[in-house]
């Protein structure tokens, strides 16, 4: 069985250690990360500090978009897309990998501490009950100042949460 989490579709483009994982692991991303990778791909802003990792992280960006249009994967989207909280099958990204396309909604249930597409992750991962990968420190912060029912893992902590047993097996 693969471990899972809740992540944002970037967080897959700028961390390769997502993409070779020490065992398999299914990443469930919300449809509205993804449509983030649309708006990354076109902005003049950089995304790293480093030109020449922003040049990466941009073309991991464009080859994630162009795997997601391929015709069996856009299919496997567009069906999760039809109802609130559908979940797509499992996109596979090699042996180890794949990703589920959710159709989470926000329901501005923590709008007053988090943005949208942060609650969204949140109501997923209650909702799945799987944990939250970031790497927003300041987003972990505000989880746990907030009490939110979530686990969470920053993703410099990524082999230690692939180690660790899910709370709903604790």
């Amino acid at each position: 069985m693969s471990r899972q989490f809740i992540t944002e579709a970037v967080m897959v483009a700028i961390y390769g250690q997502l993409l070779a994982p020490p065992a398999p692991v299914e990443y469930i991303v919300p449809y509205t990360t993804v449509l983030e990778l649309y708006e990354f791909q076109v902005s003049p802003d950089p995304l790293m500090d480093n030109p020449a990792d922003d040049q990466h992280v941009k073309s991991k960006i464009n080859e994630i978009i162009s795997y997601f249009e391929e015709p069996l994967n856009k299919k496997k989207i567009e069906r999760a897309l039809s109802v609130p909280w559908a979940k797509s099958p499992s996109i596979l990204f090699g042996d180890q990998v794949s990703i589920a396309i959710i159709n989470a909604v926000d329901t501005a249930q923590y709008g007053e501490y988090f943005d949208p597409i942060e609650t969204e992750l949140l109501l997923t991962s209650q909702r799945l009950s799987i944990p939250i990968l970031t790497d927003q420190v300041e987003l972990i912060a505000r989880i746990i100042e907030s009490s939110a029912p979530v686990q969470v893992f920053d993703i410099d902590d990524f082999d230690f949460a692939m180690d660790e047993e899910p709370l709903d097996q604790v």
